[in-house]
């Protein structure tokens, strides 16, 4: 597997709906259960404030009446009034001091919201991606990332789907075709 160099003033982390209402939903995932997600986004996070590095953590909020409603063959549904407390961060990863937030009401981070902007800006041509879930709002920001000019590492490790297949055809079949591949111990290694 190639190695990975990375700028440190031009790679920022971005981390997809690592929020209560997800993280606590009591849904499974898999390969990687929502505590290793959490985890390695955590020591992704860090490492990328230790070394003055850009963390951007990303959340879905909507309402009904903001929701895109598309019609589908399956509807997404709630099961009821979600908590207050639903699209906040999970208070393991932040959000820190000089963490950017994006909050976006649908899959992808970059859709309707400034994270584009807030990345050109600040002259960052590369991210990092992790979250959940793999192939829904990690996979469309990779997509638009990459649409974009970005060049995209994922850490495979700290992000996961509703199950194992999915996950994998994420990977697979987009992600390594869009940028590289990497766990989280391989990203932290070459800071």
């Amino acid at each position: 597997m190639e190695g990975i160099k990375l700028d440190k003033k031009k790679t920022a982390l971005v981390v997809i709906d690592l929020q209560k209402g997800i993280a606590n939903s009591g849904r499974n995932t898999a390969p990687n259960s929502v505590k290793t997600v959490i985890d390695n986004a955590v020591k992704l996070a860090d490492a990328f404030r230790l070394n003055g590095m850009q963390v951007i953590l990303v959340h879905v909020k909507s309402t009904g009446r903001d929701r895109l409603n598309v019609i589908s063959d399956t509807q997404f549904s709630m099961p009821g009034k979600m908590p207050d407390d639903w699209a906040d961060i999970v208070p393991e990863l932040g959000p820190k001091e000089e963490d950017i937030v994006v909050t976006k009401k649908q899959w992808g981070a970059f859709y309707g919201t400034d994270l584009e902007l807030q990345l050109r800006r600040r002259g960052i041509d590369t991210i990092v991606l992790c979250g959940i879930s793999t192939n829904h709002g990690v996979e469309s920001t990779a997509r638009f990332a990459y649409e974009l000019g970005f060049q995209q590492i994922f850490a495979e490790d700290a992000m996961s789907a509703m199950s194992e297949d999915a996950h994998r055809t994420s990977i697979e079949t987009a992600f390594k075709l869009m940028g590289r591949v990497r766990s989280t111990e391989e990203i932290i290694s070459v800071l």
